[in-house]
């Protein structure tokens, strides 16, 4: 149940300043409205906004924000509708990158990305071209500071999860897609502190880049995360690790 991966490399940033976290509430506040108008405004019987709210307050998002945005797509409030779109392409190197998006306008949406592919030595390909080297899946981060590693992996077997990947005083635990809140609830009354459970594309293996493209590359995907309209971005490229 123990291995090595490279999962911690592809996600999120979590913004720190006053601008980016303005940026991360916006996004958030997008998919609040899609989540809704899909599935209903209670987190009860719709997972997904759990899932969301929980991610939002990780994010030190406002309660009252969450709330007006949950009202805003339940038509409460006047608001935008938004729709979701993907696209896939390579950066350098011959990467693979998933860009997840919600717009109210996909032309320009559209344009934007391709910019920021074309502007950094990438190209946007059609749909498909690189999704099948990704596979989405559950995860669910546990702090186990003062917890034993050996322990924590039977648990984890015994509530259900795929794997579980150290990382010093944190560990993610790989449950199937639909999977990981249950295994964190599980978990969380097992007595761990669970720090995110949500679902993410994981490549099925890593390219490496020398230190030119790598920066390239890190321009690239630094450009398309600032995009209003781009929730999230998946990759397969090795990182060093950062502390």
């Amino acid at each position: 149940m123990s291995g090595h991966s490279k999962w911690h490399n592809i996600q999120a940033k979590k913004g720190k300043s006053d601008a980016q976290r303005g940026k991360i509430f916006t996004k958030i506040g997008r998919e609040i409205a899609v989540i809704v108008k899909a599935g209903g405004s209670d987190p009860v019987s719709n997972p997904k906004l759990r899932d969301v709210i929980a991610k939002a307050k990780q994010n030190n998002m406002p309660n009252d924000s969450i709330e007006r945005s949950i009202k805003k797509a339940a038509g409460e409030m006047s608001g935008v509708n938004y729709e979701s779109c993907t696209y896939e392409g390579y950066g350098t190197g011959g990467s693979a990158v998933i860009v997840e998006c919600l717009t109210d306008n996909k032309n320009r949406t559209a344009g934007d990305v391709r910019h920021a592919f074309d502007k950094f030595g990438g190209s946007l390909g059609s749909t498909g071209c690189v999704s099948y080297l990704f596979n989405r899946k559950g995860i669910v981060e546990v702090d186990i500071t003062n917890k034993d590693l050996d322990t924590l992996m039977l648990d984890a077997l015994e509530v259900g999860a795929d794997d579980v990947v150290d990382y010093d005083d944190l560990c993610e635990i790989i449950t199937q897609p639909n999977e990981h809140n249950t295994v964190a609830e599980q978990l969380k009354a097992k007595g761990y502190e669970i720090l995110n459970a949500e679902t993410r594309l994981v490549p099925d293996s890593y390219v490496d880049l020398d230190e030119e493209k790598l920066t390239k590359f890190n321009k690239m995907i630094d450009t398309l995360e600032d995009l209003d309209d781009v929730q999230e971005v998946y990759h397969n490229v090795n990182l060093p690790d950062e502390e």
